[in-house]
């Protein structure tokens, strides 16, 4: 039987028990598509991260519960978190080969910064009706990239969201990211994935590559303060680079081990 090293982060968290957690498996070469999915099944977290590397360096794929995915922030987090203090440690810089392109995460102090592509999202007014009955208030405005963004009055609206998650499962996208204006932030959000058995995620990575654009427009401003109101909760710095969106946070190990196969 093989051994592969096994991790269990919380990103974008300062403490354990907060922010987002991910398992990230090292692995010596790639495993059938199927025994990934299975691992993921088996760890039942919102994403599990396979690295392996390759001649142009690491390579990262992301699985949920159900299927592999194309971009996944706080995973892509942990594992960076993983290559700068178990498999490469004394590194800053990694950059992952993923179904997205080259990512890269610098370690800057305390804070580990992704670079992702920005995906801002195009006018869908012809889905704020069905937003409206998953929801359970009318957003003032709707757009969709990978996923469909829901705009609402203030912090106070997002929080009390109690959505009906099987008409949101009914939208023709991945993900529903409601967002407003922040108290103490420069917004706020929360993001459902219900038709990728996660209800609600705790923090995003992917879904500020919608919402930095979506702010920076409406602000005037690059550098943004973010906050996913979810139970964990977590927060983001970000950084509008043309069509590059950076986010800053933090990352803990909570779990370390071998995966035995």
């Amino acid at each position: 039987m093989a051994r592969h090293p096994f991790y269990q982060i919380d990103a974008f968290a300062d403490r354990a028990f907060a922010g987002n957690p991910a398992a990230v498996v090292r692995l010596d070469g790639w495993l059938p598509d199927g025994v990934l999915q299975a691992i993921a099944v088996e760890n039942n977290l919102a994403e599990t991260a396979f690295l392996v590397k390759e001649p142009e360096g690491w390579r990262i794929r992301w699985f949920t519960t159900l299927a592999e995915i194309d971009l996944c922030g706080h995973a892509t987090l942990a594992s960076a978190w993983v290559c700068f203090n178990e498999l490469e440690p004394g590194s800053d810089r990694v950059v992952f080969q993923s179904l997205s392109g080259p990512l890269t995460v610098e370690r800057r102090g305390e804070h580990l910064v992704l670079d992702f592509p920005s995906r801002p999202g195009r006018p869908a007014p012809e889905l704020q009706d069905h937003l409206e009955r998953g929801l359970g208030v009318r957003p003032s405005a709707v757009y969709r990239a990978r996923d469909v963004l829901a705009v609402l009055e203030n912090e106070a609206a997002v929080r009390a969201l109690r959505p009906d998650l099987e008409v949101l499962k009914g939208l023709p996208t991945l993900g529903v990211i409601v967002t407003a204006p922040g108290l103490v932030h420069d917004f706020v959000s929360r993001c459902f994935f219900p038709g990728d058995a996660v209800p609600e995620d705790p923090v995003t990575g992917s879904a500020h590559c919608t919402l930095v654009p979506y702010w920076s427009q409406r602000l005037g401003k690059t550098h943004l303060r973010a906050f996913q109101a979810s139970a964990r909760g977590g927060e983001l710095a970000c950084e509008l680079v043309a069509d590059r969106v950076r986010m800053g946070g933090r990352a803990v190990k909570v779990i370390e081990g071998w995966l035995i196969l």
